[in-house]
């Protein structure tokens, strides 16, 4: 049903495309009739316009009300769709929501409801709380790369999002993988299924290079790793020295880490490293010494900032990544005297970094120190029974905890933490005073 004088040509020549490709126009094809598709189609294959072009086509001009939502599971993508539904010129109001910037703006954006609204999981669902967003008449939902939005743990809140979307009757689902179990929460009935992976089974493990004038390594790096986004990523150095430099300089320029080396007291190690798992950092600057044996679920991205010695070393870093069924990209950053070495086969591709550095997300979590642990009888059942009846912190806002010999670490939501350590100050655990404070 075609509510509005959308033209698709229109669009197109805004966007300086001069026709669409065979996944696009299957899409159309298959929005005309299906409630409820799937779309599986490799990482730049132009999806974004397969699912706006219907989306633009389903907007009614006569009504000035949000009519259908895009969740995308970064801050990143989610402004890339608002870009490109921008350029496309439909006339349609849209405004994007995501973390890491004032919400206020966002409130003002949305008093004047816009037809579309874009955005992360976590700043959509905070925005239907308050009653920002009104979801009564939004018919359209689409859930961008929802493999990456379940991996990276949100379906508390996409499943209260859908589940506020009382008027629902489309979902558009895109994903760059196969082997993802869609849960039930999001109520697809039947899906047309329009799979365009090319079948070729891509080895877990990309592997990319990035250009680099001798002078400016740690600005290239910087802004790999605003491209890059707050996914977890592990930078590799070969002397300590430089470890402690870089993180200096990433910290300067807003990025959130964490760094890791042999010279470091083993409660600063555990701190770092314990940061870097439950989230409180997304980066992790360290030398070889992190290239093995250390425990670390889910790291997207390994970044070798200085050329690994040998083969070898190689191998042992990027075993940080592609781990069981995840995917991973390993970046080597190089400068213009830099090879790259004759055992990477076949030879990676380069990656070219946009103009403009947007800053990525910061984490959500921060991490608090406890100066108790086993020895003095204190486990993770004593730590949130304690957050939760003293800190006044919900099971939701409690992250990862480690419970060490004499000290332990607890992920606490950013936004709720200064309140917890005001409520907790005086309090004792297990009887004992112990000494609470943002892990160093």
């Amino acid at each position: 049903m075609q509510h509005s004088s959308f033209s698709i040509e229109a669009s197109l020549n805004n966007l300086q495309i001069r026709e669409l490709n065979e996944m696009q126009l299957a899409s159309l094809e298959a929005n005309k009739t299906a409630d409820n598709i799937i779309l599986l189609a490799d990482t730049g294959s132009g999806k974004t316009l397969s699912f706006l072009l219907p989306v633009a086509q389903l907007l009614n001009r006569s009504l000035t009300v949000t009519q259908a939502m895009v969740i995308a599971p970064s801050r990143e993508l989610a402004l890339q769709i608002e870009q490109v539904f921008k350029k496309m010129g439909t006339g349609h109001k849209v405004t994007c929501c995501y973390g890491g910037h004032l919400r206020e703006t966002e409130e003002n954006n949305l008093k004047e409801a816009p037809a579309l609204v874009i955005g992360t999981p976590g700043r959509l669902a905070d925005h239907i709380r308050r009653g920002n967003i009104n979801t009564t008449q939004i018919e359209t939902v689409v859930l961008d790369e929802f493999d990456k939005s379940l991996e990276q743990g949100f379906e508390e809140e996409v499943s209260f999002i859908i589940s506020s979307l009382t008027g629902l009757k489309k979902r558009i689902l895109t994903s760059a993988t196969e082997a993802v179990e869609i849960p039930e929460f999001v109520g697809l009935q039947d899906p047309v299924r329009i799979n365009f992976l090319t079948g070729e089974k891509a080895p877990m493990l990309d592997v990319k290079f990035v250009k680099s004038e001798d002078r400016e390594k740690e600005e290239t790096l910087f802004r790999l790793i605003c491209a890059l986004g707050n996914r977890s990523t592990i930078i590799f150095c070969n002397q300590r020295e430089f470890v402690g430099n870089l993180s200096a300089f990433l910290k300067e320029k807003g990025i959130v880490n964490v760094f890791y080396h042999g010279a470091m007291e083993q409660q600063e190690r555990d701190s770092a490293l314990c940061k870097f798992r439950n989230g409180s950092s997304n980066v992790l600057v360290t030398t070889d010494l992190a290239a093995r044996g250390l425990d670390i679920p889910n790291i997207r991205y390994i970044i070798h900032y200085q050329l690994p010695e040998t083969r070898e070393s190689y191998t042992h870093r990027n075993g940080r990544t592609a781990r069981m069924d995840a995917s991973g990209t390993a970046i080597l950053v190089l400068a213009s005297h830099e090879r790259i070495p004759e055992y990477i086969t076949p030879a990676p591709s380069e990656i070219t970094l946009p103009e403009n550095a947007v800053l990525p997300q910061k984490p959500e979590w921060t991490t608090l120190f406890i100066a108790a642990g086993k020895k003095d009888k204190v486990n993770k059942v004593d730590i949130v029974g304690f957050l939760s009846n003293k800190g006044q912190l919900k099971k939701e806002d409690i992250g990862l905890i480690e419970v060490k010999d004499f000290f332990s670490f607890v992920a606490v939501r950013k936004n709720r933490v200064g309140h917890a350590l005001e409520m907790i100050k005086s309090e004792k655990i297990k009887n004992k005073k112990v000494k609470i404070d943002i892990a160093r």
